[in-house]
Formats: structure tokens, sequence, C-alpha cells
């Protein structure tokens, strides 16, 4: 065979081969911008007007906008449908998304709630149709993930709650309201009951409004159970009258009674919702619990309900108790498949240490800024283990001699909601081993520690004997 044919044929492989090597390559690039969703729709959402983008080769205008009345978002349902739209994401703004959203997911659409951040423009460039088009692009190539939102009858509950919230903070300023009118009248309740708006508060104030002024007759109102006698808290009720004073006070009790009878038409209405959700254990089978009711807790059996709907106790946690454990899952709800993993979890709540790292070197180890009101729910336990003799109370105590209060709080709220994702996908049961077994277990971790750096360094940790140490001093 001639060289030169040889040599052509050689040179002929290795360019079909480099060929093959590019088209490998740029067969893995393209799938990184694959189009994944072929048929999606962006929606910009706006106060006034929704402008929706779609794929060019679906309608003659991709681009419309539609007026946010109730015939408009369903005209533009229809219209979505019609062209063959699958799936559609759309900007979290305000509470303007949400009618959008549950007349597009009851036509069937997968419907994608993004965060704002995540859909940021090029500056520069920012109008309606522009934001539209950008989102509806980067949902046809996969680049958006949807938010979190649970099911419809945990939703229901969540605004339940969330109403009971609110009103539960108009109740607490309205007794505020009462304690500046009683102060600005020199009538010290205050500092003689625990609450004004406890059984010997409430009984003195409505006497009080009803006409009543000698102290010592309002003093004999006052509860067994309070600590104060009868005499301390006849001092503290001889005050200066004045009629717009008892005028704030009046208004301020009425608005108060209101707020608290609406609290338990909320109940009601929670309790209800409880008893429509799917059961997975059985109240009676629940013991005793151990814990006192906090005052605010609905006036129902919350806990039996909560375990009617998880099959565990999660009151048992330290630091929770039957109103966070019920605010959390009206949150997340008792299914907890969004979240594959714990760490899953607690990103999502905002309570896992930060990841800013950059040439190697870690920058920061904050944690991200949330306004998740299931995570707020699990700061205020970890709050209250500070004084707790329980192993997380010890936990709490050591980080905060560490790391300080604050971050104490979140590393402590951050192995809680762990412990409370663990016990919902696995249906385990909480024990508390005690504030000597952790103690225990932080004294044996120090010593293991310092025997490796002593072998490390060539030398032999040995403990002291305190007897043989005390009989030389001697």
């Amino acid at each position: 065979m001639p060289v030169c044919f040889t040599y052509h044929l050689i040179m002929v492989s290795m360019m079909k081969n480099k060929e093959e090597s590019q088209q490998r390559k740029n067969k893995r690039i393209s799938k990184h911008l694959e189009q994944v969703n072929l048929f999606a729709a962006g929606i910009d959402i706006g106060s006034h007007s929704h402008y929706v983008s779609v794929p060019e080769e679906l309608a003659t205008e991709s681009v419309r906008e539609f007026p946010c009345f109730t015939g408009d978002l369903n005209r533009m349902a229809d219209w979505l449908v019609e062209i063959g739209i699958q799936t559609v994401a759309m900007e979290s703004t305000g509470i303007y998304w949400i009618p959008a959203y549950e007349i597009l997911e009851e036509r069937g659409l997968i419907v994608l709630l993004v965060n704002a951040r995540h859909i940021k423009n090029v500056p520069g460039r920012k109008t309606d149709v522009l934001d539209c088009q950008w989102i509806q692009q980067l949902h046809t190539y996969g680049l958006l993930e949807g938010a979190f939102r649970p099911e419809e009858e945990t939703v229901a509950l969540r605004t339940y709650m969330r109403q009971r919230e609110t009103l539960t903070q108009q109740a607490s300023d309205q007794i505020r309201r009462m304690q500046k009118a009683l102060r600005q009248m020199n009538l010290l309740l205050d500092n003689v009951v625990s609450d004004i708006d406890g059984v010997t508060g409430m009984k003195i104030i409505r006497a009080i409004l009803e006409g009543e002024r000698e102290s010592t007759v309002l003093a004999k109102l006052r509860d067994g159970r309070c600590k104060k006698d009868e005499k301390t808290i006849a001092a503290s009720l001889e005050g200066h009258y004045r009629e717009e004073h008892l005028f704030s006070l009046k208004q301020s009790v009425e608005l108060y009674d209101t707020y608290q009878t609406k609290i338990i038409d909320c109940d009601q209405a929670i309790q209800s919702q409880l008893d429509k959700m799917d059961s997975k254990g059985d109240k009676k089978d629940l013991p005793p619990s151990k814990k006192v009711k906090s005052k605010n807790t609905p006036k129902f059996d919350v806990r039996g309900e909560l375990y009617q709907m998880t099959g565990v106790d999660l009151t048992c946690i330290d630091g929770l108790n039957e109103s966070s454990v019920l605010k959390i899952l009206s949150e997340t709800g008792s299914d907890i498949s969004a979240w594959p993993t714990e760490k899953h979890f607690s990103s999502w709540l905002g309570l896992s240490p930060g990841n800013k790292v950059t040439g190697g070197k870690s920058l920061s180890g904050k944690t991200k800024p949330s306004a998740n009101r299931a995570a707020a729910a699990f700061r205020l336990a970890a709050f209250g283990l500070l004084n707790s003799q329980s192993a997380l109370g010890a936990y709490c105590r050591r980080q905060r001699t560490r790391l300080g209060a604050p971050k104490a709080i979140t590393a402590t709220a951050h192995k809680l909601a762990r412990t409370f994702y663990s016990m919902l996908k696995n249906g385990t049961e909480y024990v508390d081993k005690g504030q000597d077994y952790y103690e225990k277990q932080y004294h044996d971790r120090i010593i293991n520690n310092l025997k490796k750096r002593a072998d490390n360094m060539g030398f032999e940790l040995i403990a002291k004997d305190i007897s043989m140490l005390e009989m030389s001093k001697t």
C-alpha cells in the first residue's frame, strides 16, 4: 500500500475520531440548555393586571395582558388551556398571585410559584413584558423551582391559624391599652397581679367600670390563688379616677371581649378542619401529658387532634407545646415528603448554617434571613429551653456560653427541627435522656479529643488521682 494513501487513511480516521469526540462534548453541553418544558408559560403578577408570555409557536400573540378581575382570570386560564400550555411559572408578588394560582391549578395546570430573587432580569431592562418573557424562558429550560405549598386541607388550616394569631395579637394590644388607662389613673393593678387579663384582674376592672371606687371592696375580688394579700392589692387600687381614662378603659375591655369571642369562633373552625384531615393514629392510645397548657392554647383537645393527625406525640419534644406544634404543622402539614432529608427541611426553615465560600475560604456561616413562621415557632421553643433541665436545655446553655444567646437559640432551633422531622418521618417516640446524660457525653468527648491530641504530640494523658493529691498536700 502506498505511503501517501496510508497517511491519508490515518488522517481521515483522526478527523473522524475528533468529530465524534466533539459531538459527544456538544451532546453533554447541550443537556445543560435542553428545553425541558416545551409547553410552558410565564406570568408577571401585578396588582391591576397580569402579563402572560407563551411560546411564539403556540399563539400569534405570544404576550397578552389580563386584568385581575375574576372573569379575566378565567379567560386567561381558558386561553392557556386552549393553546396547550401544561405548566406555568409565576412570581410570588404579595398576595396578588393567590387567585391566579388557585384558578390555574383548578384547570389542571402545573403551577410553580417562584421566588422573586431567583428570576432577576438583566439590569436596565425592566418592563412587565420583558419580565414575563424572561420567566417563560427560564421555565422552558427548567431553571426554576417551585416554592413549597402544602395540600389544600393544610392551606385551610394555615389560614385559620394565621387568623387566630392576628386576633390574639389584637387582643394583646387591648390589654396594653387597658394597662395604660389604669396607669394614667395611678391604679397599679399590674404590680400586684401577674396578668391583668387573669381572673383577679378582670374582676377588678369590670367592677371599676360598674362604678366601684372603694379600694378595699375591689381587693376582696382577689382570687384565692393570687400571691398578694388584700391589703397590698387595696393599696395599689387607690387611684385618681378621670372620666376620659375610664372611657378608654371601657372601650378597650369591650374590644378585648369581642376579640375573645372571635378567637373562640376561630378555635371551633380549627377543630372542625382538623377533624377533616387524614387520621394516622387514635387519640385514645395517647397517655396523659405532664406539660401544663399555656393560656393561649385553643380550648379543645389539641394534643389528641395532633396525635390523630400525625400518629406521633410531637408535644413530648422539650420546648414544644400544643400551640407551637399546631402552628408548625399548619405551615408544613403532616406529609413531609416534599423534603427528602432533615437537611432539606432545615434549609427550607432557614435554620441551617450558611455556606458562603469563595476561593476555598469560608466567608460566613450565618443563617439566611427568613420570615418562615414555622422557624419562628422553633426559635421561640428554643428560647424556652434556656432554663430547662433536659438534654436540649443543657445543649442550649452550652452553645450560649460558646456562641452567645442569639446563635445558641438558632442552633437549638435547628436541633429541634431535625428531631421534629425525624419523628414525623419515622414515627418514632421522643426520649429525653436528661441534662446529666448530655453533660457526661460532653465530658467524654472532651477527654477523647485531649487523648488524641496528646497521642499526636507523643504524650500520654493520665487521669489525676484526687485522693493521692490531697494526701501529698497534707
